[in-house]
């Protein structure tokens, strides 16, 4: 046969009570001992079972299930009955709940089985086609064209048609069937027709050339004594669309003698049955609204007739609402959500657009919002029904602003109990280098004479973008007299200055950001222009011209004159003009004096007695820069004064001035102090180096004092001898020695030899003796 499912492969490794569903179609022409489904088992170690509970609608089409043993493993098959004859018209939907036990382990499932037109099968239903037919029995009273009895249709386009003749004076009017098989009274309805049997001819066509035929007899019953009614009238019932089938939707109940209930409309009913006797109705299929929609509204129509007289009835209107019922939560495209964007993303700008659905009600409307987790109550993003968008500026150059933004969409359906979906949002914004860096032209003085690495200042530059400042300095074209320290934007002096030769330097420094941007090869860079003013210092004495003067003066008692007048000057800086004056030296008995850079003689001072002789005054004047500039340079120039005291005789007094001989060179004497102060770390090295020099010379001499005392201590036993042979006399020097008078002496103590130690032998080139000598001391022992 032909198996109908895909073989399910069920592995038992859980315990307790588990609950699994199969879902199959079966078509309704399959007969008796069809396979419905199989199952594998896996239990090694006890007997399993595999047992039929129950079905729903109860039946006696399906075998108990079997379960036999294949290769290691157990195979369960559902089977059709010999009884069974399935009609989807009749029923299509069975519940069969399966229960399969494994030692202490027990698994429960239903299996599901739908049953399915089979188009090759279709053929006249209902008990017309018997050989008998079916008799209906209808009142008297019943309303003219109303439905007495309904055909069942064998398949779409079939045709009925009633083929027996319906004369009058018997027949009131003929009958009717309609499109949907409904049989109809005459129009002049039956009244006055009782007891009266009319047996109608039906002919179904349908398909090519395919037909059947049945009777249908008609009873007309005098006019019922009692009326059949409901107790309640129409009724509106909701149920949830999650009953199983079999479920109990309502109970109706009637008034009359043993009455009955069918459904009268829809014909066939798909989704409801009504107990025949107990008047319950229930479902018969899976009521979900995804897969039926149109099961969400259904109108019962249900009448309740006498077992013994049908005529005596009452129909009633139920009106099935199923309500969806919310078991699945929303499901999104995508479910996460991450992505990076740079700070300059335009206000505006969509991130994405999300989809979600309702499994429960597909095509309902969903609310979205949008809930932020850090920063906390951001409005950087915001969400416009389904789409994100970028909502505010993303600016990273404030501490603390570029970061990632965590959320998360909250999506909700409309369903009872509410389902929400949260879908995570990770928006990462990266840094972007906006801004070029800036400095403000700034203007640095510095001392002529400042030494290398003298610190001017520093270059402050300015960049707004995150981190804030990271800035590298260097300099345009390289310049070999200043630096700038490329972290801090210090300048630092590198060569000598001269005011003289340039007093103004400008400096162009470049300033390069990096560490602002995610790509780290993005820079930018800007730059300003810094003036450094040269400050003048002193450095040049002035310089006398002469710079040493003879003079003679005659002079008068109680006069005094103008001597000479000292002229001086800075070559190298000719603007400097203001100099000092004062006389340090040779200025005995204090009578001259200086007005500025002349020097007067005055004898208007109270002195000693008038000098009779002339005198001469060998005067030393200073000269010193008086200007702002520190430190103040001084010259001495050297005046010499021939005094000649006024006499009687002298007609006249003239000054002479003496030229300058030529042979004399003239001495210009520069005082310059200087000192040396060193840095406190090379004064510590230089005494811990000088201590250590001076141990080790200590040990050195130590070593060399000890090693000659053991020579002295221990002669050998040659010089010994040598030095005992050379004590028998003694001889003057010869050639270039000092010759002292000796003396021979047979012996000498031992203590005496002792005292030399005579480490060498020669030969006087001379004499031709023989001879000690000591190669330190140079002396020597006579042989």
């Amino acid at each position: 046969m032909k198996l109908l499912r895909p073989l399910a492969l069920l592995a038992l490794v859980v315990s307790d009570l588990h609950c699994l569903s199969w879902f199959i179609n079966v078509s309704e022409s399959q007969g008796p001992g069809t396979i419905l489904q199989s199952f594998f088992f896996n239990c090694s170690s006890h007997t399993p079972t595999l047992k039929l509970l129950h079905v729903q609608p109860p039946t006696t089409f399906f075998n108990p299930p079997s379960l036999t043993r294949w290769q290691g493993i157990y195979v369960g098959k559902v089977t059709l009955s010999s009884s069974a004859w399935l009609d989807a018209l009749t029923v299509n939907h069975y519940e069969l709940q399966l229960r399969f036990t494994c030692g202490n382990y027990v698994m429960e499932g239903l299996l599901f089985v739908d049953v399915q037109r089979d188009s090759g099968r279709i053929q006249c239903a209902g008990r017309f086609t018997s050989p008998a037919g079916e008799i209906i029995q209808v009142p008297e009273t019943v309303t003219p064209g109303a439905r007495l009895y309904t055909l069942l249709l064998p398949g779409q386009g079939a045709q009925m048609s009633i083929t027996s003749a319906q004369d009058p004076p018997y027949f009131p009017g003929p009958f009717s069937i309609n499109g949907q098989g409904w049989l109809q009274a005459p129009s002049q309805g039956l009244k006055g027709q009782a007891q009266k049997v009319f047996q109608l001819q039906i002919l179904v066509t349908f398909g090519q050339g395919r037909s059947c035929r049945g009777m249908l007899t008609v009873k007309v019953l005098p006019a019922p004594s009692s009326q059949v009614s409901f107790l309640q009238q129409a009724q509106n019932i909701t149920i949830p669309e999650n009953l199983v089938p079999g479920s109990k939707v309502v109970q109706v109940q009637a008034r009359g003698f043993d009455v009955r209930y069918e459904i009268l409309s829809p014909v066939p009913c798909r989704l409801f049955s009504i107990g025949r006797v107990d008047g319950v109705v229930r479902t018969t299929a899976p009521l979900e609204l995804a897969q039926a929609p149109d099961a969400a509204v259904t109108r019962l129509q249900v009448k309740a007739f006498e077992r013994l007289r049908p005529w005596a009835s009452a129909e009633l209107d139920l009106w099935v609402d199923v309500q969806s019922v919310n078991r699945w939560p929303p499901r999104c495209l995508p479910a996460l959500l991450v992505t990076q964007i740079p700070e300059t993303t335009p206000v505006g700008t969509v991130l994405n657009t999300f989809t979600c659905t309702d499994p429960d009600s597909p095509g309902s409307t969903l609310d979205y919002q949008l809930l932020f987790h850090s920063p906390a109550g951001a409005a950087s993003l915001c969400l416009r029904d389904r789409v994100l968008e970028v909502n505010a500026t993303l600016d990273c150059d404030a501490p603390g602003a570029c970061f990632q933004h965590a959320a998360s969409i909250l999506v909700l359906d409309s369903g009872q109990p509410l389902m929400t979906t949260e879908v995570p949002v990770l928006v990462m914004v990266t840094p972007v280098n906006e801004f070029s860096p800036a400095c403000v032209p700034r203007t640095f003085r510095v001392r002529e004479d400042a030494g290398p690495h003298t610190l001017l200042g520093s270059v402050v530059g300015k960049d707004t973008d995150y981190p804030h400042d990271s800035i590298e300095y260097s300099t345009s074209g390289g310049s070999a007299t200043f630096a700038v320290d490329r972290l801090s934007g210090e300048v630092h002096l590198l060569g000598p200055l001269d005011y003289e030769l340039q007093k103004l330097y400008r400096l162009t420094v470049l300033l390069t950001d990096h560490s602002q941007d995610q790509d780290p090869t993005c820079h930018r860079s800007g730059s300003c222009t810094i003036t450094i003013e040269v400050e003048d210092v002193n450095d040049h004495a002035p310089e006398c011209e002469p710079p040493f003067q003879e003079l003679t003066i005659h002079t008068h008692l109680g006069r005094s004159m103008e001597v000479t007048k000292v002229s001086c000057r800075v070559p190298q800086e000719p603007q400097r003009l203001a100099f000092s004056y004062s006389i340090v030296g040779g200025n005995s008995q204090s009578r001259f004096s200086l007005q500025g850079a002349v020097l007067v003689h005055n004898d208007l001072v109270l002195g000693p007695p008038w000098p009779e002789q002339p005198h001469t005054y060998e005067l030393l004047i200073r000269v010193a820069d008086a200007g702002p500039s520190t430190p103040h340079l001084s010259t001495t120039a050297t005046v010499i004064v021939h005094l000649v005291p006024w006499r009687a005789s002298t007609v006249a007094t003239s000054t002479h001035r003496a030229p300058v001989p030529s042979m004399m060179t003239p001495l210009l004497v520069t005082d310059t102090e200087a000192f040396w102060q060193p840095e406190p770390w090379f004064v510590v090295v230089l005494t811990v180096t000088s201590a250590l020099l001076l141990l080790a010379l200590s040990w050195l001499l130590r070593r060399l004092l000890r090693g000659l005392a053991q020579v002295l201590q221990t002669p050998s036993k040659p010089t010994q001898a040598l030095l005992l042979n050379s004590i028998q006399g003694t001889e003057g020097s010869v050639d270039g020695f000092i010759e002292a008078p000796t003396m021979e002496t047979p012996q000498a103590p031992s203590s005496v030899v002792s005292l030399q130690h005579f480490d060498g032998r020669a030969q006087d080139s001379r004499t031709g003796r023989d001879y000690l000598f000591n190669t330190h001391t140079g002396a020597r022992r006579w042989l």
